[in-house]
Formats: structure tokens, sequence, C-alpha cells
């Protein structure tokens, strides 16, 4: 074989391994059943967790087999399986568990069948499929709603431990999370500031769900979950207004909406933190951003932004972007009144 035959063979070979939905659909149904959670104490057969989960056994068998070739768990006799790295964090008490970080949700499948549309139209897959929006969607199926909100709730761990060390928190004040959902990210904020006091604004359906999360986090004295929409106003008297990963949601004038909505609330010393991916203009990188992008693109018909982008919708709305700080994950833009 040449060597360009060999690397005709690789390309085609991770190609494959790219294109292939087989190894994501079945990471999400494993977390989903809990099969990590039943090999904390070490190997297993496969019958007992079957029976442990309610799967399958000969199924589940199969589909362990095919997550151990790509390193995910590792079949240490015949059907008896153990963890691996790569799956340790599919455990509900992993501190970083990305259990619940990946579900299943049919209308996120049906979304996706139809990305076609986005790509030919630049309309959101989802409101094709479904006939309205996402955040609609998501209010009239509960179910649904509170599997995505457990979805953030994970990836909101990880941005916490990435986001904290890289900010002086603890002159924030009071603080109000607009659009922050069952309120994760902000009991992780509090939890690690005790001088600080704040509230999620979200709408009510998704709010509702802030008061128990809060008493775990120990922060309830110091946290208030209000709901309402942020297209319409947002509340006032906050030293800290904190946008993350909502701002490329809302296709442009939404956006503008929403900022201006924040800064009508503002008072002249407020400041506002924007948390989100900045798209930068080099063709062949591929970072987090630019696969968010492609989500929003699928799902909300929004998109990631580059930073001329972002400043000019701030100053639509009378606001000044101030700097940016870079995190391993998503960055912060400090924004302040005009």
């Amino acid at each position: 074989m040449t060597s360009r035959q060999r690397l005709d063979l690789q390309s085609v070979v991770r190609l494959s391994e790219l294109a292939d939905y087989i190894v994501p659909f079945t990471i999400r149904v494993v977390g989903e059943l809990g099969v990590a959670d039943e090999l904390v104490a070490g190997p297993r057969p496969v019958a007992e967790i079957a029976e442990a989960t309610g799967a399958h056994a000969p199924s589940l068998c199969r589909a362990l087999r095919a997550l151990a070739a790509r390193g995910i768990f590792t079949e240490v006799t015949p059907e008896t399986f153990a963890l691996t790295p790569l799956a340790e964090p599919l455990r509900s008490d992993h501190p970083l568990s990305l259990r619940p970080a990946y579900p299943l949700l049919a209308c996120d499948v049906a979304a996706w069948s139809r990305f076609d549309h986005s790509i030919r139209t630049g309309g959101a897959a989802f409101d094709e499929v479904h006939g309205q929006d996402y955040w609609t969607y998501l209010a009239e199926h509960p179910e649904e709603s509170g599997r995505f909100d457990a979805s953030q709730q994970a990836a909101t761990r990880l941005e916490l431990r990435s986001i904290l060390p890289a900010y002086d928190w603890a002159s924030a004040g009071d603080l109000i999370d607009v659009g922050g959902g069952n309120g994760a990210f902000l009991a992780g904020i509090l939890a690690r500031f005790k001088s600080l006091r704040g509230k999620v604004y979200d709408l009510p359906h998704v709010a509702a769900g802030a008061a128990k999360l809060f008493a775990d986090a120990g922060v309830s004295e110091r946290a208030e979950a209000v709901g309402g929409s942020f297209l319409e106003s947002v509340p006032a008297g906050a030293d800290t207004y904190l946008l993350k990963r909502v701002l490329y949601h809302w296709e442009d004038d939404d956006a503008v909406r929403l900022l201006s909505n924040v800064r009508a609330a503002m008072g002249e010393g407020s400041r506002l933190l924007v948390l989100e991916p900045v798209v930068g203009p080099t063709m062949d990188e591929f970072p987090t951003g630019r696969l968010y992008d492609l989500l929003l693109l699928a799902m909300a018909g929004g998109g990631a932004r580059g930073q001329e982008q972002i400043e000019a919708l701030l100053q639509r709305a009378g606001l000044r972007w101030d700097r940016l700080i870079s995190t391993p994950m998503l960055p912060i833009i400090e924004v302040s009144p005009v």
C-alpha cells in the first residue's frame, strides 16, 4: 500500500467515525439507564446490570461492547463490564457528572433529522418540524423541559470550574442571572462567595425549579427565583446582571430587545456580564463556539457571534463592551451602560 493509499484509508476511517451517530445515541441511552452507577463498586455481569436498570440483557451487552470498542467501558471477562476513565463521568456521583448532560430527547432528534432545512433556508429545523419554537415547545412539555434543564445544570458544573477563578465575583454585589434557568449557575456563585445575594430570572415554569436547588446548595437565604419574560422586562436594582448562554439564542432584533430591557433595569453603576462563545475569524479552527453555532441554527435559529457583531448589538441597546476575560470554557464579556 502506498503512502497516499494509507492516507486515503485513514481519512475514510476518521470521517466514518465523525459521521457516526450510533455511538452518541448509545452513550445517551446507557447514561439515561444509569449503567455507570451500577459499576461504581467494580465489574459486574451484564445480566445483573440489565436487571438493575430495566434493560434487555443481550441488547445491553451489544451496546456496551460497541462502547468498549471506543474506550467507554471495558469487557473484563465475557459479558462482564467495568468502568474506564471515559465512562466515569457517566456516574451520577461523579463531581463533574455528565450523565444528565446528554438526554435523548425525541423532539431534538426529530429536528436534527431535518437539519437540511436549516442549511438550505437559515431557519430553525426545530420550528419546521414541530410548528413552534423551542422554548414554547418546552413550556408545553414539562417532562422534556425538566430533562433539558438537567442537561444545562450538568454543563453549568463544568462552567463554574473554569469561570469562577477567572473573575472578581466577590465584588459583584447583588446579582440577577437573567435567563438563568433553574438557578444552578447562580447557586454555584453564591455557594462560593458568601457575601453575595442574587436572583434568577426566567420563565415561571423554569424558575419554579430553583427553590429546591437553592436549598440543596445551602443558599436559600441569599437567593430568590423570579418568574417573567426578559423580552418584556427585567427586574431592576442589581449591581451585576448575568447573561450566560442566552444572547446567542436570539436573532439580532430580539437580542437588542433583551439587552435594552437589561439596560433599562441597570443603574449607572451596574455592570452586565455576558458569558457566551465569541466566534473568531480563523476558518480552520473548530472551537466550542462553532459547535454551539450549529446547535443554535438547528434548534433556535440564533447563532454565535463575533466581537464586532456583539459590540453592535450592545451599542444599539445603550451598552458598551469594556473588556473580554478568557476562561477555559466561555469567555466573560464585561459590559457597562453608555
